[in-house]
Order: C-alpha cells, then sequence, then structure tokens
C-alpha cells in the first residue's frame, strides 16, 4: 500500500444514504477519479450506539435534533450482503474496497469479505477489545486519531503490535472530527509530531471543506490520505454538506498525484529537463576587448558572459595572470 505514490481513499462513508444502487454510484465515481480505494462504514446501530445516544452538533444541523442517532444510523445500514456486492463490484472495477469497522461483528464480517486493509475510526482508538481483535488479524491498519492525544496514540499502537500487527504495516492518520473541521484547527503539524513520535508512517483525513489540506499534507509527507465525497453535497445525511462533489474530488486526486511527482528523490542535482539550460544560462570567462598574444589575462581585458560552454568563472583566479596563447577578438571564449 505504501510506496512513492500517496495512497488516496476517496471516503464514500454513509453517503450512500442506505441505498446500494447509490453506493455503486459512489464506486464509480471514485475510479473514474483515480482514487486507489473507496471506503463505505461497517456497524449495527444496535451495537454501535444506544437509543437514547444524542446526535453531535453537525449532525443535528444536517439532518435535524428530532431523530436519535440511533434511528439515524439505523437507515444507513448496509447488509452483510449489500458488502458483498460492494466488494465483488469493486473488484470487478478495478478499485480497492475499504470499510470502517464500528464493532467486533463488522470487524469478523470484513476479514471473511477478504479485505486486506482495516480502516480504525478515531471513535475506536479507545476500545480495546476492538484493537486487539483488528490486531490479531495482522493485516494493513490505518488508524485515524481524532480526538486523541500522544498518550492514546501509543496505547492504541501498543495493543495493535502486541496482538500481532507489524508497526510497519501501520498508518496513523492525523484528523480531526468536527464536520466541516476550522482551518484554526486542522494542526497539520500534528502529524509530523506523530511521525517523530512514533518513527512510524503517518496520513491524514480531511474534514475541511475545500481540496487544499490534504494536498498540502502530501507535502508534508502525508503517505494516506482519506477524503469524503459525495453525489452532490445538498443531498440530505450527515456527512454531504462536508464532502466533495465528483469535480472536486478529481481535482484533488489530480492535484496529489502531481504533488507525488514533484516531491522527487530528495537529491538536489540538475534534473533531466534542465539539463540543456546549462550552457545556455550559465557564464564563461570572455575577452572583454581585443587581446594579443602573449598578453597578460587581468580584470581590465577579461569579462564573465553567457553561454556557459567555456571556462566556469569559479576558475576566475586560475586564469588572471596567465598568458594569452593567441589573439582574442571581443566575446571569444578564453581558452588554456
Amino acid at each position: 500500500m505504501l510506496n512513492k505514490r500517496t495512497f488516496i481513499i476517496a471516503e464514500a462513508g454513509v453517503n450512500h444514504d442506505g441505498n446500494i444502487k447509490k453506493a455503486k454510484k459512489l464506486i464509480d465515481i471514485a475510479k473514474d477519479a483515480g482514487a486507489d480505494a473507496v471506503k463505505f462504514q461497517t456497524f449495527k446501530a444496535k451495537t454501535l450506539v444506544t437509543k437514547k445516544a444524542n446526535k453531535t452538533q453537525y449532525q443535528k444541523e444536517t439532518t435535524g435534533s428530532s431523530q436519535s442517532q440511533y434511528d439515524m444510523l439505523k437507515t444507513l445500514e448496509l447488509s452483510k450482503e449489500n458488502h458483498v456486492e460492494l466488494f465483488n463490484y469493486c473488484n470487478h472495477k478495478g478499485i480497492i474496497f475499504l470499510s470502517s469497522p464500528f464493532d467486533l461483528d463488522s470487524i469478523q464480517i470484513l476479514h471473511e469479505l477478504g479485505m486486506n486493509v482495516f480502516k480504525i475510526p478515531s471513535g475506536e482508538i479507545v476500545n480495546l477489545p476492538y484493537l486487539e481483535a483488528i490486531g490479531r488479524l495482522n493485516k494493513k491498519v490505518v488508524m485515524s486519531t481524532g480526538m486523541a492525544d500522544l498518550g492514546e496514540i501509543e496505547d492504541a499502537l501498543d495493543i495493535l503490535i502486541n496482538s500481532g500487527t507489524l508497526k510497519e504495516n501501520i498508518t496513523v492518520m492525523h484528523v480531526n472530527t468536527e464536520y466541516p473541521t476550522p482551518m484554526e484547527d486542522v494542526n497539520l503539524y500534528a502529524m509530523l509530531t506523530i511521525k517523530d513520535a512514533f518513527k512510524i508512517n503517518v496520513g491524514y483525513s480531511d474534514h475541511t471543506q475545500g481540496i487544499e489540506i490534504p494536498i498540502a499534507a502530501v507535502a508534508l509527507g502525508a503517505k494516506v490520505i482519506e477524503k469524503h465525497f459525495t453525489l452532490d453535497k445538498q443531498d440530505e445525511g450527515p456527512d454531504h454538506r462536508a464532502s466533495l462533489e465528483p469535480d472536486e474530488l478529481k481535482a484533488m486526486v489530480k492535484a496529489i498525484r502531481n504533488i507525488d511527482q514533484a516531491l522527487g528523490s530528495g537529491i538536489k542535482q540538475p534534473s533531466f529537463s534542465e539539463r540543456p539550460n546549462k550552457i545556455i544560462v550559465r557564464k564563461s570567462i570572455v575577452a572583454a576587448i581585443p587581446i594579443s598574444k602573449g598578453e597578460v589575462f587581468d580584470q581590465s581585458n577579461l569579462a564573465i558572459k553567457r553561454p556557459g560552454n567555456g571556462i566556469n568563472p569559479m576558475r576566475w583566479y586560475e586564469i588572471i595572470g596567465k598568458k594569452a596563447t593567441r589573439d582574442y577578438e571581443p566575446d571569444e571564449i578564453i581558452e588554456l
């Protein structure tokens, strides 16, 4: 999963609104945009929340406050059969199927489905039995850390690793769980703090509006990017308004792929495209005035001008004081 190319997860989440046809359209959009994976959410409302659990403020704003979180989530469930259908559809389309499990039963469903990368949502980073269950699978793990501090991240990593998951197979995602995230709360440098603290691969899961923050995260070293997307931001449902529409998702992926190329090897040397410019843009030591054979080169009869196919001006003091071996016209390149 991890290489020089950023692994981009198009987060469909619950933006299918419980509709399998809509879920397939989201898969089509993710594939067309060039994402590596499309991710859903696997849960049963009855094992995720109590029937009296409150909605978050953003959920109240997007879906109203009359309905409980339980009732809202109940309408967004995907059945085991739906998962099989979507998994197979992703294979047919040539894009990786991912889903975040929110309980132990969901972990097992996704494991039996053959999913090889497990995404741990932010809310489960303090769920010890859940972390042990995923750790025992020894799969690749992408773990979100919204609302967590370094101590909680360390505890979660210890559980995953002690349960059997290799550290090199874990990517820790910096994320803020507010939808949408205010710019002043993004704190992208925290991703670097996580990387330095645990010497681990890092990524960024974005809930801001727009595409500039995930692009900036890639420039800072994110190996994985996750971003919500939807068919239409005006659709009814909790996450649509903080999601990208298809054209925005495509623009984000294109920009990240450009950044992937632009980051390069880190070796400072002339690039293939600029090598021809060296002769044109750099300079050589030339005659400033007519110079006769045997005349001594000095600062009054020499100049430094383009092109750069002669003696490098860094050898200036090596040339000063030597005698001309032939006559020179003005602008002729000096030879030794």
